[in-house]
């Protein structure tokens, strides 16, 4: 066969293959529509209150630059915890191995904004998924920076992620969490206590509230974790994000921590690193493949998306994709 040939070949098997996995995803859209509706929102954020149930969207993207989607996938939401993941990523660009002086890597087993494993633990948070430890993580990437500096950095760097310069921040949400925010607050001045954070807590936890409420849809989301599926390189861009060790330490952390008290029955369900947030949304993502965001605001008792979850391991199982095999 001469290259031509084999080129078209690979065209042509490509092509089926996004063919089938659209047919996959549709299925799964199709199937877990009569289940929208079925838990809560966040209501103890007033702005997530008022976003419908019913909304559901699912996008894949391929580290072939390929993206496949389903329902609510242009709808932008409050990405919440999932922020966690990308400033865990640029302090571990700033700070190495030191943030791990600061925070641990274990699971938590406890609820994500619990203030107990903290006095017990003398102020060091379990992991940088649960809210102690995001915190914490935002105080390293204050360091020599003003806050709104901080916000700044965090929101190129999602645009940078996802290829698109209109990423921003909802301000409603933004301030919706600043005045309910006296849980984190805690926290915060907790931790405060120990030395653990090195800034005023009322800074920090201005910068964390921003990043929470960084506005996404499904498509931005999914091609923001590409990334983490390609050793840490961009696939589209061939930019590298962070060293192939890093990122595979990055996905290992989202696989034990990334769905806080959930995180073992994620893992038992869907067999992927992955990271939730109580706006609904949850990146997944596929070693080699692709990264799969998915979007329900649906949220069970430990604060993931129900449907989305669902979802998600419908998917792994159809398209062979848990790392368990």
């Amino acid at each position: 066969m001469n290259n031509s040939a084999s080129i078209l070949n690979g065209l042509v098997d490509n092509a089926r293959h996004m063919e089938s996995m659209q047919q996959v995803v549709d299925e799964v859209h199709a199937e877990l529509s009569d289940r929208l509706g079925e838990g809560k929102v966040a209501d103890y954020i007033p702005q997530l209150a008022k976003v419908p149930l019913e909304k559901f969207g699912i996008a894949v993207a391929t580290v072939e630059g390929e993206v496949v989607v389903a329902g609510d996938v242009a709808e932008e939401f409050s990405i919440q915890s999932i922020s966690k993941l990308f400033t865990l990523t640029l302090a571990l660009g700033r700070w190495g191995d030191r943030l791990w002086t600061r925070v641990d890597r274990e699971p938590s087993g406890d609820a994500f904004n619990s203030i107990v494993q903290l006095e017990h633990e003398h102020g060091r948070p379990r992991n940088p998924f649960v809210n102690a430890g995001a915190i914490a993580v935002t105080d390293a990437l204050l360091s020599g920076h003003q806050p709104k500096e901080a916000i700044g950095e965090i929101v190129r760097f999602m645009r940078f992620l996802a290829g698109d310069d209109s990423i921003v921040i909802d301000a409603e949400v933004a301030r919706s969490e600043l005045e309910h925010g006296d849980r984190n607050a805690a926290l915060a001045h907790f931790m405060k206590s120990y030395g653990v954070i090195e800034h005023p807590p009322a800074e920090v936890l201005g910068v964390y509230f921003h990043q929470c409420a960084i506005a996404m849809n499904c498509v931005q989301l999914a091609r923001s974790g590409l990334f983490l599926a390609s050793n840490g390189r961009n696939p589209l861009t061939g930019m590298r994000v962070v060293s192939a060790p890093r990122a595979r330490r990055i996905n290992s952390l989202m696989m034990m921590c990334g769905h806080y008290d959930g995180a073992g029955d994620f893992a038992f369900r869907v067999g992927l690193p992955g990271k939730s947030g109580v706006g609904g949304g949850i990146i997944a993502i596929v070693p080699g493949k692709a990264s799969i965001a998915v979007w329900s605001p649906g949220l069970d008792a430990n604060g993931n998306s129900l449907v989305g979850t669902a979802a998600l391991e419908r998917l792994t199982t159809r398209l062979g994709w848990s790392v368990f095999g």
